[in-house]
């Protein structure tokens, strides 16, 4: 029984659920339309922009759809674009393309919030608080103000009522991820998966006081580092919805022309900023993961300022070894350890062809293995494998697409600094390092202590399993369970074979010893048939459609034991 609260949660669920698949329908008619030879009815859908969406690629067009949906989709679309593994590489260059801004909130609004939030009004807090944000994206807006004791800062404050819309599109998008999955066009896309991630990422994204603590552990690796600058957090300012920090006055990235008349070293800026990634993914297994040149600042004194922790990415010490180990496989040219390497990091699917992706990884090798160290392109290695990745349905781990991503997007930002400058290069000594760790006896020495743990549990547990096991034997409660993978198919087509010759025979027994109610010719009819039993005329013809069916199914198939 419905309850009665529930009814206006269920309203909006279906008028913003309508407006989601109205937007989607146009979307998907125009990709139909792009595929006619019509060029009049190509037209008839237009962009915000005024721009026929029939002619833009079916890349763009998921863009400007996820764009119209809003911020929950505009999410969904930032997260795929870390997953060419899932999306496919082009696809995910296209939506890294996303913007996340949205309209900011108004004076009143902003000043409840923090007043709200902080229990205090804002003159007792802050000397000044500017009405007019610096910037609005997706799940918040910034301000700048200076304390009491005059330090300049900004407050990053989170959109009103922006984690209830968000919630709201969740459960609807979860709903459409259930009927996506029967879709056997979006399944390599695995919507529920892909959707379940998405949720588990806006949660932390909503959550500002992650993103303080996200912060203060950064401002803690780059403490004695004068090259690299994080913004200090404002403890007691800072909660779930607000998040007071430091200000720091650069210059960013993106802005070339202002670096170099502000007599910047865009050399010596892109060598510092690749160090420090480097030195956040190999060295600590943690790092800033949007290094997009809006997100980088350059200092006084050619110190580098990193900004927006909102996102975070972690890898544990198993995918930086293997990670590490693809990275030197490449480097080495090494085409056994890499193509072990993407079966260990990945889940395989279950109708894999191992020598297929041996030849894809051999062609990839082959085509720099005559190519200078210095020349290699990181971010066109990585894409080239992630294709290889995606072509063959190999699933990898969240977080190991997110560092490919990061990776990719890092050398794009050094590269628009400094055309010259190889990220590879500078791995050599990162690569020294990972082998002097590798072969270092505290490192040999823990895996062995780990795996002397691994051995003490299976040595403590295994004994009391097998006495289990004996005395189910002994009793006769002994189970064994089979899961026989992919057979249905071929179990419904033996039944349905079995019911249409079951029918067929006694249809024809039927119809030989002409068995009432009949049908009655005055001279012989159809194939000599006269006196025909109904029943076995119908069951014939039943029968016949059955085999026409079945030879249908499995001419369209090739197999019998493979799905439709």
């Amino acid at each position: 029984m419905i309850k009665l609260s529930s009814i206006p949660q269920i309203y909006r669920n279906l008028r913003r659920g309508t407006e989601i698949l109205r937007i989607l329908s146009r979307y998907g008619l125009a990709d139909w339309l792009s595929r006619l030879n019509v060029e009049f009815i190509k037209d008839r859908l237009r962009d915000r922009e005024g721009e026929a969406l029939a002619r833009h690629t079916q890349e763009k067009r998921i863009r400007l759809a996820l764009t119209e949906l809003g911020p929950t989709f505009i999410k969904l679309g930032q997260l795929l674009s870390t997953r060419p593994d899932v999306a496919g590489p082009t696809l995910a260059n296209e939506l890294q393309r996303l913007q996340a801004d949205a309209p900011a909130d108004d004076t009143a609004t902003v000043k409840d919030i923090v007043e709200g939030e902080l229990g205090q009004p804002i003159p007792d807090v802050f000397g000044q608080f500017s009405d007019k944000p610096i910037a609005s994206a997706s799940i918040g807006q910034v301000h700048s103000a200076t304390l009491r004791d005059g330090e300049p800062v900004v407050v990053k404050v989170q959109h009103a009522s922006i984690a209830h819309t968000i919630y709201e599109d969740l459960e609807i998008l979860s709903g459409l991820a259930l009927l996506a999955e029967r879709i056997p066009e979006f399944q390599p896309y695995r919507p529920v998966e892909t959707v379940a991630e998405l949720a588990r990422s806006v949660r932390r994204e909503l959550d500002f006081g992650r993103e303080e603590r996200n912060l203060q552990q950064f401002a803690k690796l780059f403490h004695f580092d004068s090259d690299v600058r994080v913004p200090k957090t404002v403890d007691e300012l800072c909660t779930s919805k607000v998040l007071t920090m430091e200000r720091l006055d650069g210059i960013p990235l993106a802005e070339k022309g202002a670096l170099l008349s502000a007599g910047h070293d865009l050399k010596q800026l892109a060598r510092c900023c690749a160090k420090a990634y480097l030195k956040m993914i190999f060295d600590e297994g943690c790092f800033h993961a949007d290094p997009h040149p809006g997100n980088l600042l350059a200092l006084p004194g050619g110190v580098l300022g990193l900004l927006d922790f909102g996102q975070i990415g972690r890898i544990d010490e198993r995918l930086r070894i293997e990670m590490e180990e693809m990275l030197l496989a490449v480097a080495q040219k090494d085409v056994v350890s890499l193509t072990g390497v993407i079966q260990r990091l990945g889940h395989v699917p279950a109708e894999f062809d191992d020598g297929a992706l041996s030849i894809d990884v051999a062609d990839f090798v082959a085509n720099y293995s005559s190519m200078p160290l210095q020349q290699l392109e990181l971010s066109r290695l990585l894409t080239e494998i992630t294709d290889i990745i995606h072509r063959h349905q190999i699933q990898l781990p969240p977080q190991a697409g997110l560092l490919i991503k990061v990776l990719v997007t890092l050398e794009g930002t050094m590269k628009s600094l400094d055309p010259e400058m190889a990220v590879m290069d500078l791995m050599k000594p990162i690569r020294k390092k990972i082998i002097t760790r590798r072969l270092s006896p505290f490192r040999q020495w823990r895996r062995f202590r780990r795996t002397l743990v691994d051995f003490e549990q299976l040595v403590e547990v295994l004994p009391r399993r097998l006495t289990n096991i004996l005395e189910q034997v002994q009793t006769g409660k002994f189970d064994v369970h089979l899961d026989h993978r992919r057979l249905e198919p071929s179990v419904n087509r033996l039944v349905l074979g079995l019911l249409a010759s079951a029918l067929f025979l006694g249809s024809a027994i039927l119809l030989s010893q002409e068995v009432p109610p009949l049908i009655f010719f005055q001279r012989p009819g159809p194939l000599g048939m006269q006196n025909t039993s109904i029943l076995g005329l119908a069951g014939s013809c039943l029968s016949l459609l059955i085999g026409l069916r079945l030879l249908r199914a499995i001419g369209k198939s090739g197999h019998l034991d493979r799905r439709e």
